[in-house]
């Protein structure tokens, strides 16, 4: 049983599974504040655009409740136990997940422009080559730390 657990802690702890972990909460976090975006923020200006109508209201009655139609609301119209078609709920998802996609588009290519950069920057010399037995000795020694021959002093390194 003990094999098991440390397994399963091994697998638990693993820097893969812990970062996407952190990317579904996050992700969870981010999509609140998107449907908060298009339900508090777009949905107003469009629906002012198009006449003050409330845009998450537009729905088509397929089988009245028992109250008759017409519905004041979407809520009115569930309350009344009626049949409905909730195309602009699904408009507002269609605009969360355009909103979403167009989030991660944007980050995923800044982090690939961050690794980009990382890659194309010069990497820092901070050892140079003995003359007598070609080991690696830092910048900064006189003497070789394999074959203890003098080295000549490096020259200064230019930051950029």
């Amino acid at each position: 049983m003990s094999g098991f657990m440390q397994e399963f802690r091994d697998f638990a702890v693993k820097g893969n599974v812990v970062d996407m972990a952190v990317g579904i909460i996050i992700g969870g976090a981010f999509t609140l504040i998107v449907k908060s975006l298009v339900g508090d923020m777009l949905n107003p200006l469009i629906g002012l655009l198009i006449g003050g109508v409330d845009f998450s209201n537009f729905f088509i009655v397929l089988k009245e409740g028992a109250q008759a139609a017409p519905y004041a609301s979407l809520d009115a119209a569930k309350e009344a136990g009626a049949v409905t078609l909730n195309y602009g709920l699904f408009i507002n998802a269609i605009i969360s997940f355009a909103l979403v996609a167009l989030a991660v588009f944007v980050l995923i290519r800044q982090i690939n422009k961050l690794k980009k950069e990382a890659e194309e920057a010069p990497e820092e010399v901070t050892d140079k080559d003995c003359p007598y037995c070609l080991s690696k000795v830092p910048l900064a020694a006189t003497r070789c730390g394999h074959c203890t021959s003098e080295l000549a002093p490096a020259a200064p390194v230019e930051a950029a």
